[in-house]
C-alpha cells in the first residue's frame, strides 16, 4: 500500500472514530436528559413525552446554546448530524409499531364506533384546515411577507390539521385507554387524519414547487390504498404463519424477532417510497399483528422498554434541538402567536367536539376526544419544517407554530385528568 493510501486510510479511520465519539457524547447527554425531563414531567402529572420535548428545546439554541454557546457547539455541532437523525427516525418507526400493537381495533366492528371515527376524522380535518387556510392567507403579508399567500395558507392549514399520532398513542397507553372504545376512536381518527395530512402535505408541496400533476397525485393515493390491501390480505397471513411456526409459549425467539424487525423495516421502506413517510409503515405493521397476544407480550417484555428508554428520547430530544425560540420580541408578535394557538385549538377541538356530539357521544366523551385530537407535538414540527425549508412560512411563523404544538400537547394530560373521571374512567395511579 502506498504512503498516500495509508494516509487516506488513517484519516478515514480517524474521521469514523471522531464521528462515533461525538455520536456517543450526544447519546449520553440526550438519554440522560430525556430520563430527567420525563421523570420531572411525570412528577407534574404530564406525559413523559412532554418532558422529553421540553428538555430537547432547552438543550437547543434557545437556552443551552444561549447560555453556553461554546459547550453547545462542541457537543452538538462538532460531529455529523446524520447518525442522530437516522437513530431518531428508527426510534420513531419502532414506536409507531409499538403503538399499533397496543390497540384493539375490534371495537370498530360496532356501528356506532365506525360512525364516530368517520365523523371525528372528517371534522378534525375540515374545521382546522379551513381556519388555517384563512388565517394563513390573511396573516401572510404581515408574518411571511416574502412568501406566496396561497402556499403559506395551505401549509398553515395542513399544520393545523395534524394530530401527533405517536405522542397521542403514548399518552393513551399511560392513561390505559388503549382497550377502551373512546381510545380506539381517537387513535383511528388520528391515524386517518395523519394519512390524509401527509397526502395534503405532498399535494401542497408539489403545488408550491409548481410541478403539481393531478394524475400523479391520484396514482399515489391509489398506491397507498393498494399497499393497505396487500398488507392486510397478503402480509398479515404470512406474518401470522411465521408467528405460529416460530413462537414458543409466548417467547420471542431470535428467528421471530428477526422476521418481525425485517417486516417492520420493509413496511416502513414501502410507505417511504409511496410518499407518506416511513413511520406509517411501522404503525401498519403493528396493526397487522395487534391480535397476536403472545407476540405483543413478548415484544413489550424484550424490546419495548429499550425503545422507550433509548430510542424515544433520541427522537423527542434531538428534534427539539432543531427548534430555536427567540424571534418573538414584540407584543404584536406574541399576540399573533396567541391567535395562532387559539385558532388551531378551536378548529381541532371544536370540530371534534361537534362531530362527537352529533354521533351521540356525551359531553364528557366529546371533550376527551377533542382534547386527544388536539395533540400535535412533533408531527407538527415535521410539517412546519417542510414549509420553512420551502420558504412559505417565515422564522416568526415557524416559532409560533412550534409553540402552538407544544401548548396543545402540554394541555392534553391535564385535560384528560379532568375529564376522564367524569366519564367513569379512573385515572391510573400517579396521574391524579
Amino acid at each position: 500500500m502506498s504512503t498516500e493510501h495509508q494516509l487516506a486510510a488513517a484519516v478515514s479511520v480517524h474521521k469514523a472514530e471522531a464521528t462515533l465519539f461525538f455520536a456517543l457524547l450526544q447519546l449520553t447527554v440526550i438519554v440522560l436528559a430525556g430520563r430527567l425531563g420525563g421523570g420531572l414531567a411525570r412528577r407534574f402529572g404530564q406525559s413523559s413525552a412532554v418532558g422529553e420535548i421540553i428538555v430537547g428545546i432547552l438543550l437547543g439554541p434557545s437556552l443551552f446554546g444561549l447560555l453556553a454557546p461554546d459547550v453547545f457547539s462542541y457537543v452538538f455541532r462538532s460531529g455529523s448530524p446524520e447518525p442522530m437523525q437516522v437513530l431518531s427516525q428508527l426510534g420513531l418507526i419502532l414506536l409507531m409499531f409499538q403503538i399499533g400493537i397496543e390497540f384493539d381495533f375490534s371495537h370498530l366492528t360496532e356501528r356506532d364506533n365506525r360512525k364516530a371515527v368517520t365523523w371525528v376524522a372528517v371534522a378534525g380535518l375540515v374545521a382546522p384546515f379551513g381556519l388555517g387556510l384563512g388565517f394563513g392567507w390573511l396573516s401572510a403579508p404581515v408574518l411571511s411577507p416574502n412568501a406566496d399567500r396561497l402556499a403559506s395558507g395551505l401549509f398553515i392549514a395542513t399544520a393545523f390539521s395534524i394530530t401527533a399520532l405517536p405522542i397521542l398513542g403514548r399518552i393513551m397507553i399511560e392513561f390505559e385507554l388503549t382497550r377502551r372504545p373512546i381510545g380506539v376512536i381517537a387513535i383511528s381518527a388520528a391515524a386517518i387524519n395523519d394519512v390524509v395530512g401527509w397526502l395534503l402535505l405532498a399535494l401542497v408541496t408539489t403545488l408550491t414547487l409548481s410541478h403539481f400533476d393531478a394524475a400523479e397525485f391520484g396514482t399515489k393515493v391509489l398506491l397507498v390504498g393498494a399497499f393497505l390491501l396487500v398488507a392486510w390480505f397478503v402480509v398479515r397471513p404470512l406474518v401470522k404463519f411465521a408467528v405460529r411456526r416460530t413462537s414458543h409459549h409466548g417467547h420471542l425467539s431470535p428467528h421471530l424477532m428477526g422476521i418481525l424487525l425485517a417486516a417492520i423495516f420493509l413496511c416502513a421502506m414501502t410507505t417511504y417510497k409511496l410518499g407518506i413517510f416511513a413511520i406509517f409503515g411501522g404503525f401498519v405493521m403493528g396493526v397487522l399483528v395487534h391480535d397476536e397476544h403472545d407476540l405483543v407480550a413478548a415484544w413489550k417484555e424484550r424490546i419495548g422498554h429499550f425503545v422507550t428508554v433509548f430510542f424515544l428520547p433520541i427522537f423527542f430530544t434531538y428534534t427539539g434541538l432543531r427548534t430555536n425560540i427567540g424571534g418573538l420580541d414584540t407584543a404584536a408578535l406574541w399576540g399573533w402567536c396567541a391567535l395562532t394557538t387559539l385558532l388551531a385549538t378551536a378548529g381541532k377541538f371544536g370540530g371534534t367536539y361537534v362531530a362527537a356530539r352529533g354521533c351521540g357521544l356525551g359531553h364528557n366523551e366529546a371533550n376527551v376526544l377533542g382534547i386527544m385530537m388536539n395533540t400535535r407535538a412533533l408531527m407538527e414540527l415535521i410539517v412546519i419544517n417542510v414549509g420553512y425549508d420551502l420558504g412559505v412560512i417565515s422564522q416568526d411563523m415557524f416559532t409560533m407554530l412550534v409553540l402552538m404544538a407544544i401548548v396543545s400537547t402540554v394541555v392534553t394530560t391535564p385535560g384528560l385528568r379532568r375529564w376522564l373521571p367524569r366519564m367513569g374512567h379512573a385515572v391510573p395511579a400517579g396521574r391524579g
